[in-house]
C-alpha cells in the first residue's frame, strides 16, 4: 500500500461553484517534494490540513475531521472506464491518491501511518456536491451516479502531523472494534438512512457532522426506522 501522489489546489474562479465569491480549490494537482500535513482547526474555520491546499467553501469542507481527503487510484481507474476519458491523480479533488489501500472498506477510526511521521484517522465518506459535478463537467446526473456507486473516498483527521511525499508507504496501524466502514457511513448519510443508528457505534472518531445527523434522525424516528 502506498501513496501515489499528494495533491493540492489553489483558489480559482469558476462558474459552477456555490461559493459566494465564485471560487473553488477543487482542482488538485500533484505536488513535488515533501508536503507538510497538520491539524487545520475546527470545522467552519479551518481549511485543509495539507500545506498549500485551498479549501474555499468552509461551510461544507475542511476542518479538523475533514482535514485530508483520500481517494483510491483503483476507483479513478473505474471511473476512467465509465466516463471514457483519462482521470489523473487529484481529478476528484482528493489530497491523497492511494494504491493498494481499501479506502472505502476502511473503518471509521482506522488509523494510517504515511511516511515516517504522519498519522491520519478515518472519519467519514465524502458527500458529492455540484462543485464536484461542475469540475468534472458531468453536471447531469453525476451526483446520483457517484452516490449509487457508493465509493466516496475517505475524509481523515490529523492525529500526528508530519511530512509526506509521493511514493511513501501507507500502513494501517489501528483498526477499531466495530463494523462501520467508510462505505457504510456514506450510505447512511445518503441513500440508506436506516443505517444511521449503526454508524453511531463508531464512537468519537465519527465525523461530528454525520454524528449530529444520526442523532437527529434517531430522535425523530427511533432506532427501528428504515
Amino acid at each position: 500500500m502506498k501513496l501515489l501522489t499528494v495533491n493540492a489546489g489553489r483558489p480559482a474562479p469558476v462558474e459552477y461553484t456555490g461559493h459566494p465569491d465564485g471560487v473553488t480549490g477543487i482542482d488538485k494537482q500533484p505536488v513535488e517534494g515533501p508536503v507538510r500535513v497538520v491539524e487545520p482547526g475546527p470545522f467552519g474555520q479551518g481549511g485543509s490540513g495539507v500545506a498549500g491546499d485551498a479549501v474555499c467553501e468552509l461551510r461544507f469542507h475542511g476542518g479538523t475531521h475533514q482535514a485530508v481527503y483520500a481517494f483510491a487510484r483503483e476507483e479513478l481507474d473505474h471511473w476512467e472506464r465509465e466516463l471514457g476519458r483519462p482521470l489523473p491523480n487529484g481529478a476528484f479533488g482528493e489530497n491523497l491518491t492511494t494504491l493498494g489501500l481499501d479506502v472505502d472498506g476502511a473503518l471509521i477510526g482506522e488509523r494510517w501511518r504515511i511516511g515516517p511521521d504522519l498519522v491520519l484517522e478515518v472519519t467519514s465518506g465524502r458527500i458529492p456536491c455540484r462543485t464536484f459535478a461542475g469540475h468534472l463537467g458531468e453536471r447531469g446526473n453525476w451526483m446520483k451516479r457517484f452516490t449509487t456507486h457508493g465509493a466516496s473516498g475517505a475524509y481523515l483527521r490529523v492525529v500526528e502531523p508530519g511530512e509526506i511525499r509521493a511514493g511513501d508507504p501507507v500502513e494501517v496501524v489501528h483498526r477499531p472494534d466495530h463494523d462501520v466502514t467508510v462505505g457504510v457511513a456514506f450510505r447512511a448519510a445518503t441513500t440508506e438512512l436506516g443505517l444511521l443508528a449503526r454508524v453511531l457505534t463508531a464512537g468519537d472518531a465519527l465525523n461530528p457532522v454525520l454524528r449530529e445527523k444520526a442523532e437527529e434522525y434517531l430522535a425523530k424516528y427511533g432506532s427501528g426506522a428504515a
